[in-house]
């Protein structure tokens, strides 16, 4: 049996009419960059996400990006995230020259934990707090950080805070959405995410309308009006074609999600069953709407045999991440040493995802955990 860690063939095939309908409409206009289908996917999203404004650019990457440059951040300022995250993270605070500095992750979440945030923050001197611009936690997974300590810790030392939300739109905290909470939420629209475009795309959310304001002169080389240039921006522009696609994917998005927390629950169900949940350690649900972009289990023993028999087994999985952001060789000029974050690291080598994609059926979701099992009952 084969299971791919996604199949996007399968998802297409339920709304390739609905696709090819808004393509077509603007193949024949010709209309593909910004314009009225960003501009009503920006509505779209701002209601989904419980927020005041949504802003479409190129990628969720230039969505971190744009919004560090939206709050003025740059050279000599300190930014604080997560050394367990995708690159895009870290690299956006290295990319506008300021200083990426990492706060350990909570083991059971893997999301940024507020009481390393808050320890790191202490043990800094003065002139160190005082460049200390934004914090950046990211929603690793589909499950949010927690953020009430983290907007707590914000506030008391003024900082500007980026919701990292890439893999986690419409997941929740104390009822409210991902993106909704901090000053900005940057999401991502590409292809393998739970809301993804035909190519690269995403989103920035905010309450504040001058925010708002300054990140859509910022996604077109900072031009308000046409060829007045108030500020240096970028090429951060959503295409047509792209917000047309999430358009239509996002009235689907409710009825995957709750898909993913039925195969998350299944499999729950098929590790208890099989005997093994003490030998594998499930995602811990810490918060009220986990929306499963992944499902990652932790693997104590053999995890990289694990990941290579399931391969041969016909079964994609995936190391999400296997090197932490202080461990990456661009960033040795961090001068962080190994051990410096033993969560990070320890996730880095122990955790592996598994398919979890809507279209799973029972079939599949028990050949996976049947693999497992045989796995290690291996002698």
């Amino acid at each position: 049996m084969k299971v791919p860690l996604l199949d996007l063939k399968i998802q297409y095939q339920t709304i390739k009419n609905e696709i090819l309908k808004v393509v077509e409409e603007i193949f024949e206009n010709q209309s593909f960059i910004l314009g009225p289908r960003v501009e009503t996917l920006e509505k779209e999203i701002a209601a989904y996400c419980l927020s005041g404004y949504a802003v479409g650019v190129s990628s969720g990457s230039d969505a971190l990006l744009v919004s560090l440059m939206a709050a003025g951040i740059g050279p000599g300022d300190i930014v604080i995230t997560t050394p367990y995250t995708f690159f895009a993270t870290a690299g956006s605070i290295a990319r506008i020259g300021a200083r990426p500095a990492f706060a350990d992750i909570d083991p059971d979440t893997y999301n940024i934990s507020p009481e390393c945030l808050e320890s790191l923050i202490t043990r800094m001197t003065s002139e160190e707090q005082s460049r200390i611009k934004s914090v950046i936690p990211v929603h690793l997974y589909g499950q949010c950080a927690d953020m009430d300590p983290i907007l707590k810790i914000a506030r008391k030392y003024n900082l500007f805070v980026i919701e990292d939300a890439a893999q986690a739109i419409g997941s929740e905290y104390k009822g409210r959405r991902a993106g909704s909470m901090g000053d900005v939420g940057c999401f991502s629209f590409f292809p393998s995410k739970n809301l993804g475009a035909f190519g690269d795309g995403g989103i920035v959310t905010t309450h504040s309308k001058d925010l708002y304001e300054r990140l859509r002169i910022l996604r077109a080389h900072g031009s308000q009006p046409k060829y007045h240039h108030l500020v240096i921006g970028g090429n951060f522009r959503l295409d047509a074609l792209q917000a047309a696609v999430v358009s239509v994917k996002l009235r689907h998005l409710d009825e995957w999600t709750k898909a993913r927390q039925r195969n998350a629950s299944e499999y729950r169900k098929l590790f208890q069953k099989a005997g093994i949940e003490r030998i594998i350690k499930l995602p811990k649900e810490t918060e009220q709407r986990h929306i499963y972009n992944q499902f990652v289990i932790g693997v104590p023993e053999r995890r990289d045999e694990l990941h290579l028999f399931l391969k041969e087994s016909g079964i994609g999985t995936e190391i999400y991440y296997p090197v932490p952001m202080h461990l990456q060789e661009c960033f040795s000029y961090l001068n962080y040493q190994k051990g410096a974050f033993p969560a990070s690291e320890y996730a880095a080598l122990h955790t592996l995802a598994l398919p979890v994609y809507p279209e799973l059926s029972a079939d599949q979701l028990a050949y996976v955990v049947e693999k497992i099992k045989a796995f290690y009952s291996e002698k």
